[in-house]
């Protein structure tokens, strides 16, 4: 295979090279004049240099764009297992947090008939609204037993090198886990200082921005990429009181 490999680039050069001498053959016939000819022969060859880099340049574009495609596909997937096992069942319980959540929630409520703008919209919506939390009306035990019970798939995540190429998502993970060991670090919720409430709900709060952003771009993607995905996770979404996957 790797003779037959080398016999064809010998081929192809050797066919290259017979269509140049053809053609400045013809250009001489019809022309009659060698030094004519040697001026545009020199003037190519000169320009020769820039041609090569031009080529060389929107090559290693097209490939470093292909790789880039191809890096974005597999994070996504791994955004959407991350979602799928951990990030919309969070999503879902960090939203009872949420003072006036219902405003958040109104803002949230995708369709299928979202269009670019809307999702725009609602990314800027949650990177400038100022969300507040209140963790005293929750219990915390729960939201502790769901993120330690999912500590090993967190861990998983965080050792995949892919993930480096995508800063947002890794910070997102990086505010989970650190809410993880927060909770996890105390044995107990009652009689909580308001300093170390207040400690909770910021980080609380860090989670919930990070989530809520990097839920609307993924929706984003299942709509653009793949829609029968998206149509279920139109039905699931999170920040809907009672989903129904079942299509009426």
């Amino acid at each position: 295979m790797f003779r037959t490999l080398i016999l064809n680039k010998k081929l192809m050069v050797l066919t290259l090279f017979a269509l140049s001498l053809f053609f400045y053959g013809m250009d001489y016939l019809l022309l009659g004049s060698a030094k004519e000819l040697s001026i545009w022969f020199l003037g190519n060859l000169a320009f020769l240099p820039i041609y090569v880099m031009i080529v060389t340049l929107l090559i290693e574009r097209v490939l470093k764009e292909r790789e880039r495609q191809a890096v974005m596909r597999k994070l996504n997937m791994v955004i959407g297992v991350f979602f799928s096992e951990v990030g919309n069942q969070l999503f879902k319980e960090l939203s009872t947090y949420v003072i006036s959540s219902g405003d958040v929630k109104r803002h949230l409520m995708i369709n299928g008939a979202w269009k670019d703008q809307d999702f725009a919209n609602a990314v800027d919506f949650l990177n400038t609204s100022d969300v507040k939390i209140n963790s005293s009306c929750c219990d915390k035990s729960v939201l502790k037993r769901h993120l330690v019970g999912k500590r090993g798939f967190l861990v998983s995540l965080l050792e995949n090198q892919n993930l480096l190429e995508h800063e947002e998502f890794t910070d997102l993970l990086w505010a989970v886990f650190h809410l993880v060991e927060e909770l996890e670090a105390r044995e107990t919720f009652e009689s909580m200082p308001q300093s170390d409430i207040d400690h909770i709900n910021g980080d609380i709060k860090r989670v919930f921005g990070h989530l809520s952003r990097e839920w609307v771009l993924y929706m984003k993607h299942l709509k653009h990429d793949y829609p029968y995905l998206f149509s279920l996770a139109v039905r699931l979404n999170p920040m809907i009181d009672s989903p129904d996957p079942v299509v009426y």
